[in-house]
This record gives C-alpha cells, sequence and structure tokens, in this order.
C-alpha cells in the first residue's frame, strides 16, 4: 500500500509544463462578467493552466450549483462542506446572459458534487442548460456531470436535457481510484454512468478525461482507456496532474510529451472519435472543443 504522509519536495516543473500569465480585453471581460453576476468558472476554482489562453480566445467553463463541493478529492481544489449553500435559483437565468454577451458557439458546463441534496442538484442542471439554450439556440453545450452515486434516474434527467456533449470523468486508472478520489466516488460506477448515457441518449455524444503522472503504469492506462471505450464513450482527454496546493497529492512523475502522444494513438486505434493527449490538457480543453464542434456541425449537415 502506498502512504502519503511523509511531505515530499515538489518536482521541478519541465519546460514544456511553463505557460504565460493570463491578460488582455477578452480574459478581462469574462473575468469582470463572472465577480458582477457571481458566477463561478473551473477555470478559476481548478486552477486551470490554460485560463490565460482560454478566456483570452472567449473561452470559458462555467461550474454550476456553486462553488463548493459535498466531496473531497485528493487532487481537487475546489472548497467542500457537507452542507453547502443552496443553489442560485438566478444562475440559470445570469449563464444564459452571460453566454449570449460572450457570443460563444460552444461552452462547457461542469457542476460540483451535491451529494447533500434530494436530487443532488440534477434538475437545477437541466434548467441551466434549458435557459442556455433557450436564449442560445445555435449554441452547442457540453455539461461535464457528477456521477450521482450511481443513480441511473438522476442521470437520466440531464441525458434528457438539450446538451449535446455528455461528459463524466473517470479521473485516474483503478488502482488509483481510492487515494485520488473522494470515496463516493468509483471507478466501475463511473464506467456504469458513462453506459448509461450513452444509451439514454444515443444521438449525444460522450467524454471522459484521464489524469496521468500520479503513479499509474503505462499497461493500466491502455486497461482504463479499452474500460471507457468499451461503454460508448466518444472522445477522451488526458493530462498532466498538477499538484493544485500543498494539501493536495503531491506529483509523482512528469510524463514527458511522447508518452502522451503514444496514448493519443492507442486511443485512436481502440475506437475513440478524437483523443485529446498532452501535458497542460484539460477535460475541458478548446482544441478538444473546437474539434468536437467541428464534428457535431459536419453531422448537421449531412
Amino acid at each position: 500500500m502506498e502512504h502519503t504522509s511523509q511531505i515530499k519536495p515538489r518536482l521541478q516543473k519541465p519546460s514544456w509544463l511553463k505557460v504565460k500569465l493570463p491578460s488582455g480585453e477578452k480574459y478581462n471581460f469574462i473575468k469582470e462578467q463572472r465577480k458582477n453576476l457571481g458566477l463561478a468558472t473551473v477555470c478559476e476554482e481548478a486552477n486551470c493552466p490554460n485560463i490565460g489562453e482560454c478566456w483570452s480566445t472567449g473561452t470559458a467553463t462555467f461550474m454550476i450549483l456553486g462553488d463548493t463541493c459535498t466531496r473531497a478529492c485528493r487532487f481537487c481544489s475546489v472548497k467542500t462542506s457537507k452542507s453547502p449553500a443552496p443553489p442560485d435559483i438566478e444562475e440559470p437565468e445570469k449563464l444564459a446572459d452571460t453566454i449570449f454577451a460572450m457570443q460563444l458557439d460552444y461552452v462547457v458546463l461542469t457542476t460540483v458534487d451535491r451529494d447533500d441534496m434530494p436530487d443532488q442538484g440534477a434538475n437545477h442542471i437541466a434548467t441551466c442548460i434549458k435557459k442556455v439554450q433557450e436564449k442560445n439556440p445555435s449554441l452547442i453545450i457540453e455539461i461535464l456531470m457528477p456521477d450521482f452515486q450511481g443513480n441511473k434516474e438522476l442521470a437520466a434527467v440531464v441525458a434528457d436535457s438539450e446538451a449535446m456533449v455528455l461528459a463524466h470523468n473517470v479521473e485516474v486508472v483503478e488502482r488509483l481510484t481510492g487515494r485520488v478520489r473522494d470515496r463516493r466516488a468509483n471507478y466501475h460506477q463511473s464506467l456504469n454512468i458513462l453506459e448509461y448515457l450513452k444509451k439514454r441518449n444515443p444521438l449525444a455524444y460522450t467524454k471522459s478525461s484521464l489524469m496521468i503522472g500520479l503513479g499509474e503504469k503505462e499497461d493500466e492506462m491502455e486497461t482504463a482507456m479499452r474500460d471507457i471505450r468499451q461503454t460508448g464513450v466518444d472522445f477522451l482527454t488526458i493530462g498532466q496532474y498538477l499538484q493544485p496546493n500543498r494539501n493536495l497529492l503531491p506529483v509523482h512523475e512528469f510524463i514527458h510529451p511522447d508518452i502522451f502522444l503514444k496514448y493519443q494513438k492507442i486511443g485512436l486505434e481502440i475506437g475513440f472519435k478524437y483523443v485529446a493527449s498532452g501535458p497542460l490538457v484539460r477535460s475541458s480543453y478548446k482544441a478538444a472543443e473546437h474539434f468536437i464542434k467541428s464534428i457535431i456541425q459536419n453531422q448537421s449537415t449531412n
């Protein structure tokens, strides 16, 4: 069994993980909109390294159901509480107006886990999607959703929404799940939800994500990729884990870009429609979103 109680010195970041400081007119616009309307973005809450690149080009991932999660995964910097504040009932309208003002054609909505709510937030998520789509009819919406503790009736509420991309992250290989994710999360529970989402709404695309650099082995990664693909998932993203703060899991290893390319090749060979794999790739990643958008738009014209 691996032990993480001893504090280890941080590894030196390699050159391929260096990013520019965020700036620019669009970056400042999104920041002000978010602050004025009391919205949360996973870009900030999760300390995403791509925030400058994405926001400066008008791409953002909005986090709904508040900024506090009921789970305490050991890789995530989002605030946690057993009883967060109730969701903002005006959030759906605020989201719709903000996205309209930004003139986006693809948006990612993600959520905290709300195990404290009777429906775990499923109906609020669906309402947000509905309001955003009504205000922005040509918009492609991707929803990155919780596992709802494996409750398929709740997953169906979101699957039946108008989101074109239904996403849920497996996060890590099976062996590391108990060490990295909250005890209420489960590797096979996540796979079962992904499989259900595809069966419930076969017209939508499904998507998942894996982090590496936490001590996984290459054969475990290939197994996880095959397990995810067997659920019918269309799109996969793979990125380097970066320790958000010293209270969370340390980086075990910085993975060389060549290994990411290897995983991308394997993913395409086993049948994913698209694999975004690289050190700075995240589950919400604008290059992947651009490719997914082109697939959806091409399908709608055929």
